[in-house]
C-alpha cells in the first residue's frame, strides 16, 4: 500500500467552500495498493480493493464541472461512483445549473454508501442516485437523455472491457451534444468511439495516462 499526492489548482471553479473542503480531505486520504496486488488471484475482483476509493484526478473533476455548467447539464452518469469524488464535481454542477441528476453506479456496496455520506456532508445528496450493483443493469435506464457521462470502470480479465460495455449502453441514451469522459483510455473503448459510424468526434487529453474526450455528434 502507499500514499499518492495530488496536486490540485489554486484556484477551483467551485466556490462552495463545504464542496471543496470534502473534495481536498478525499484527496489528502488517497491510498493505492502496490502493484503486485494486481497480478494475484484477486486483481480484478473490485471487492478485493474494497478499501481503496480509485478516484479521477483533481483536473478531471475541475473539467467535468466546466463542462457540466456550460452546457447546462441536468442529467449526468457517473460509472464508476466509487468513493464519490466524480460525483461530488458532477452534483456540484448540477445544484449550480439550478437542478438536475447524477446517476451513479457503483458495483461494491460499502463505497457505495460511503459516496453517499461524502455527498451528504457536502449538502449534494439530493442532487445524486447512486445504484449499487453492475453497471450494465444499474443504467440500463437512466429515464431520459443523458448530456454528459463519466465512463471509468474496473478491469475485466478477459473479453470486452466495461468501459466498451458501457459506452455501447450509454451512446443511444446520450443526447447530440452531449460528452462523454474515460478515464481508463481503454483500447476497445477507444476502437468505439473513434468509429465515425457510432457518431462520435473526440480527443485525447494529457490528463493522467491519457483522458479521452467524447462529443457526440449523431
Amino acid at each position: 500500500m502507499r500514499d499518492m499526492p495530488i496536486s490540485t489548482s489554486s484556484v477551483s471553479p467551485i466556490k462552495d467552500e463545504r464542496v471543496n473542503q470534502v473534495l481536498q480531505r478525499l484527496n489528502a486520504s488517497r491510498r493505492f495498493p502496490g502493484r503486485e496486488a494486481f497480478g494475484g488471484p484477486s486483481g480484478n475482483d473490485p471487492e478485493a480493493f474494497a478499501d481503496y476509493g480509485f478516484s479521477i484526478h483533481p483536473d478531471q473533476g475541475e473539467l467535468m464541472y466546466v463542462l457540466c455548467r456550460g452546457m447546462r447539464a441536468t442529467r449526468v452518469v457517473d460509472f464508476a461512483t466509487s468513493i464519490g469524488m466524480s460525483a461530488l464535481y458532477l452534483a456540484a454542477a448540477m445544484r449550480d445549473n439550478g437542478g438536475g441528476l447524477v446517476i451513479g453506479s457503483e458495483l461494491v456496496a460499502s463505497k457505495a454508501e460511503i459516496a453517499r455520506q461524502n455527498l451528504t456532508e457536502a449538502g449534494l445528496a439530493q442532487y445524486a442516485d447512486i445504484r449499487i450493483g453492475d453497471a450494465r443493469q444499474t443504467l440500463r435506464d437512466v429515464g431520459g437523455p443523458i448530456d454528459f457521462a463519466l465512463i471509468d470502470g474496473w478491469p475485466l480479465p478477459d473479453g470486452p472491457s466495461l468501459a466498451r460495455t458501457v459506452v455501447e449502453l450509454i451512446a443511444p441514451q446520450l443526447r447530440v451534444g452531449g460528452y462523454i469522459l474515460n478515464d481508463n483510455a481503454e483500447p476497445d473503448f477507444l476502437e468505439y468511439i473513434r468509429d465515425p459510424a457510432n457518431g462520435f468526434i473526440s480527443i485525447t487529453l494529457p490528463i493522467k495516462r491519457g483522458t479521452e474526450l467524447a462529443l457526440k455528434v449523431s
